[in-house]
C-alpha cells in the first residue's frame, strides 16, 4: 500500500501505551522494538510481496534480504525468521515453491539467523516474505527519530530498482543490468548497519517501497527536522535512467509522489530525477544520519555509500530537494 492509504487506514486505531514498547508504529519506523531488560530488546518485523524476478530461488533471496533489512535498519541482529508464502497450488509445480523457500532459507542463514518455520496459504498469486525477530541493545538501537540538525545523510545503495524491475517484467532490460539489479537487492544491509552502530549512529532507515523521499520524510517527521537532499549526488543504478526514459514507471511511484507533494519543497530538479527519488525500492540501502566527522569515517568503511544531503532545523517543509 502507498504511504497515504496506509496512514489513513491506521489513523483511527489508538496506539497501545506500554513502557516496554520502545518503538511502535507511530513513527512509521522499519520495525518494532520491545524491551526485555535494560540491555536487551527484541526487534520484530514482517515483509512479503509478489515476485519481481522470474527465477524462484533468486526471488526467495531478494524477499528475504528485504525483510531482514528492517532489523538491520534498527541496528539489530536477526535471530529467527518465519516464512510467509502464498502459492497457487495446482497452477504451478510445487518445485517452484521449494526453490523460493530454499532461496529465503539460504539468505536467512547468511544473516546468521535461524529459519524456525512458517505459514502458507493457497493464493492466485505467488507471494513470499519473512517475519523476523532480532535483538538490539536499547542504548544502541537506530531509529528514524534520531536525526539532528547538522548531521550528514548517507545512502548505502543506489536507487532505481523499481524502474529496472518494471522494465525486466516487460522484457526490456539487458541481461547484465538485470543481474546487477538482483545482486544488489539480494545483498544484506548487515555491514552498513554494523558500521553505523560502531560509529555511534542513532538514526537510520532502510529505503524500500515508499522510495528514498518517502522514507526520508518519515525521518524528518519523527526527528522534527527538515532533510535537505542533494538530488545530483544520489547514486542511481546503471540503466535506471534509460529504463525510465522508455516509460517503465512502477505503479507505486504515483502514490509516493502524491503523498510527498505537500511535504516537499522542490528546487531545480529535472523531472526524470524526481521520478527516481520517489521510485519504490526493493531491498534498498540504508539512509543513515551522522555528524560530519563520523560521516566521513562511515564512507571509508562502507563501499558504495554516498553523502546525499544534510539535516536542517525544522522548516516549513519536511524535505528540501535541490
Amino acid at each position: 500500500m502507498g504511504p497515504g492509504d496506509l496512514s489513513r487506514a491506521l489513523g483511527p486505531l489508538p496506539p497501545h501505551a506500554d513502557p516496554r514498547l520502545l518503538v511502535g508504529r507511530e513513527t512509521f519506523d522499519d520495525a518494532g522494538v520491545f524491551a526485555l531488560s535494560d540491555e536487551l530488546a527484541l526487534v520484530q518485523t514482517v515483509d512479503f510481496f509478489a515476485p519481481i524476478v522470474d527465477d524462484p530461488y533468486l526471488f526467495g533471496q531478494v524477499a528475504a534480504a528485504n525483510a531482514l533489512s528492517d532489523v538491520y535498519a534498527m541496528g539489530g541482529e536477526p535471530l529467527t525468521a518465519l516464512s510467509i508464502a502464498g502459492f497457487p497450488t495446482g497452477k504451478l509445480p510445487l518445485e517452484v515453491l521449494t526453490e523460493i523457500l530454499r532461496g529465503g532459507q539460504d539468505k536467512v542463514h547468511e544473516a546468521g539467523a535461524v529459519l524456525v518455520g512458517g505459514h502458507t496459504v493457497v493464493d492466485d498469486e505467488v507471494k513470499f516474505g519473512l517475519a523476523v525477530t532480532g535483538r538490539v541493545h536499547p542504548a544502541r538501537m537506530l531509529t528514524n527519530a534520531g536525526a539532528r540538525a547538522g548531521d550528514r545523510l548517507l545512502l548505502t545503495k543506489p536507487i532505481g530498482t523499481g524502474v529496472l524491475a518494471t522494465a525486466a517484467k516487460r522484457d526490456d532490460l539487458a541481461p547484465e543490468l538485470a543481474r546487477g539489479m538482483v545482486e544488489q537487492m539480494a545483498t544484506l544491509n548487515r555491514d552498513a548497519a554494523r558500521a553505523a552502530v560502531a560509529l555511534g549512529a542513532r538514526c537510520a532507515t532502510d529505503v524500500t517501497g515508499f522510495g528514498l523521499l518517502g522514507h526520508a520524510s518519515h525521518v524528518a517527521r519523527a526527528s522534527n527536522v527538515t532533510l535537505r537532499i542533494a538530488a545530483s549526488r544520489v547514486p542511481v543504478m546503471p540503466g535506471a535512467r534509460e529504463a525510465l526514459a522508455r516509460g517503465h514507471v512502477p505503479g507505486g511511484s504515483a502514490r509516493n509522489a502524491e503523498y510527498l507533494a505537500p511535504l516537499t519543497a522542490w528546487e531545480d530538479v529535472p523531472e526524470p530525477l524526481r521520478a527516481l527519488l520517489v521510485d519504490p525500492q526493493t531491498s534498498g540501502g540504508l539512509l543513515v544520519a551522522l555528524p560530519p566527522e563520523l560521516a566521513r569515517e562511515f564512507l571509508t568503511r562502507v563501499a558504495g555509500a554516498a553523502d546525499v544531503g544534510d539535516v536542517l532545523p525544522r522548516g516549513s517543509s519536511l524535505l528540501v530537494v535541490q
